[in-house]
């Protein structure tokens, strides 16, 4: 087995491309957090204009501010669409990139155990190769003596 990860270029890849979409998906998210924020106070705003004017003057400014209002309400709300589209398209190409390196992630471990059972095995064979070696090395020492003293087995 080879001891490199064959597809690790493709794996760091993917990762890039995870924290990529991640950064878009943050920035979709600040953008949509923010302009939800200048929409409650452009609401507040409206709220706060007086309900009884005085005079027809402050009347028509209250319906001038009440319009002016409006319609920014209305310009907030189509952002806002616009908005949360490109939030639901960073969240969805953020969730592929993400499956993508996942599975590359899963191959890698894999991966990595398998070499790791490959290291263990040729240790293991090592070890065992040594023992033997040893066992064999005391039993013609101890035969050797025997035969030199006249002992039989």
């Amino acid at each position: 087995m080879s001891r490199r990860f064959a597809l690790a270029g493709l794996l760091r890849l993917r990762k890039l491309q995870q924290d990529q979409a991640a950064l878009d998906l943050a920035e979709a998210n600040a953008r949509v957090a923010a302009l939800q924020a200048r929409r409650g106070r452009a609401r507040s705003a409206l709220g706060a204009l007086g309900n009884t004017p005085q005079t027809i003057a402050a009347l028509n400014a209250m319906a001038a501010a009440r319009s002016s209002s409006r319609s920014m309400l209305a310009e907030l709300n189509a952002m806002g669409r616009n908005h949360q589209e490109s939030l639901d398209t960073a969240q969805s190409t953020y969730s592929a990139a993400r499956a993508e390196s996942v599975a590359l992630e899963k191959l890698h471990d894999r991966h990595a155990a398998a070499v790791l059972a490959e290291d263990l095995h040729a240790e293991q064979t090592v070890l065992d190769e040594i023992a033997a070696a040893r066992w064999h090395r005391g039993r013609t020492n101890t035969t050797h003596r025997s035969i030199t003293k006249g002992e039989t087995l």
